[in-house]
């Protein structure tokens, strides 16, 4: 949403400060250069990303009008939910969580989070290193470790999308100038078609490097933030689920497991202690 909103503002801001300065919108619109920075844009996208990359690309951007944010009452959720699992487990032995970590979606504790559940990647990750757990064939640290290389591998598989299109934002202000370079050729060529011709392609030409400066520093680099901003987010969060089943494998009581993994929360989303006992009660007041 607010992605939308920033675009609109963005563009609202540059446009309308162009009206106001006693522009003509009419003489933005310069097809020429949209296609020189747009299509250079894409073919130098082409010949740096591996189509792996491209394709992460594509199934990122969408992603990004949708909130990736976890609030205060996301982490309460989770954290409940797995407090109560480890309670069973402390209560009937591992292996009565063995039902909920092999189908979450029907488990009466885990499918109260929706959030949790929703998430397929947090619930795979949850459930897969709760099965390694049940299998016991893994220690503590082993665990972590095993934890900490699927966490290097998540972060390490989604950098490279991020910093393609970084890439591209710093290269639209190089493009813009290119596209005023071919349009001042253009002008070159026109030289004796009269001064209004002669306004009108460098004008033209001027338009490339707006919109390359534009692009990059109104639109793709902002993107390229939001996607390390989501990364980073849903790192934490992750990081949050490993810090409570490493503290539990190690020996911790429920509460201790999730206390230590309260504490691995932003400040700004992290519930205080009294928070989140009183949410282990049932209290929300």
């Amino acid at each position: 949403m607010f992605v939308i909103i920033g675009v609109i503002v963005v563009t609202a801001a540059v446009i309308g400060g162009f009206v106001l300065a006693g522009g003509d919108v009419i003489l933005l619109i310069q097809p020429a250069e949209y296609v020189v920075i747009i299509g250079a844009a894409i073919g130098s996208l082409l010949i740096s990303a591996p189509v792996g990359v491209i394709k992460k690309i594509i199934k990122t951007i969408p992603s990004i009008f949708k909130s990736h944010a976890y609030s205060k009452e996301d982490y309460l959720e989770l954290l409940k939910a797995f407090n109560d699992l480890f309670l069973l487990a402390q209560r009937e032995g591992l292996l009565a969580i063995e039902k909920h970590v092999e189908s979450p979606e029907e488990s009466d504790i885990l499918s109260k989070n929706q959030k949790f559940i929703k998430n397929e990647l947090a619930k795979t990750f949850f459930c897969d290193t709760m099965k390694v757990m049940l299998s016991g064939g893994a220690p503590p640290h082993e665990l972590e470790n095993l934890i900490d290389a699927e966490i290097e591998t998540l972060e390490a598989e989604t950098k490279p999308a991020i910093n393609a299109i970084t890439k591209m934002s710093d290269a639209f202000p190089g493009l813009g100038i290119v596209a005023a370079v071919l349009g001042i050729i253009v002008t070159m060529g026109s030289i004796d078609a009269g001064a209004v011709a002669v306004g009108h392609h460098v004008a033209a030409a001027l338009v490339g490097t707006f919109l390359g400066v534009l692009l990059a520093y109104g639109f793709v680099g902002p993107l390229a933030t939001n996607m390390e901003v989501a990364l980073e987010e849903k790192m934490r969060y992750l990081e949050t689920i490993k810090t409570c089943v490493v503290a539990y494998a190690k020996g911790n009581p429920p509460i201790i497991a999730v206390e230590i993994a309260r504490r691995t929360i932003f400040t700004d989303e992290r519930p205080t202690f009294s928070e989140l006992e009183k949410y282990m009660r049932g209290k929300t007041d």
